[in-house]
């Protein structure tokens, strides 16, 4: 029993030791690299939500071509 108990404090920590690495750096992607986001409604139509349906589209938002102003005519711009 005791061994057992010093087995699950070693998955606990492993756990813990991985998830307080993983956290900082997932953030730190989607601040900086790229995020998913949902486009809902009409706003977009045609290019997006073609055919009126009211399922909705899903995007990547790429953040590191406007750090390096990289966006061209005819790209689709996100402002929050």
């Amino acid at each position: 029993m005791a061994q057992a108990q010093g087995l699950g404090k070693r998955y606990m920590k492993a756990f813990f030791k991985g998830f307080f690495v993983a956290v900082p750096v997932t953030v730190t992607f989607l601040d900086r690299v790229a995020c998913v986001a949902r486009v809902e409604g009409v706003s977009m139509q045609p290019s997006l939500n073609p055919g009126g349906r009211q399922a909705s589209d899903i995007v990547l938002l790429n953040h590191w071509s406007i750090r390096n102003y990289d966006v061209q005519r005819g790209d689709i711009v996100s402002l929050v």
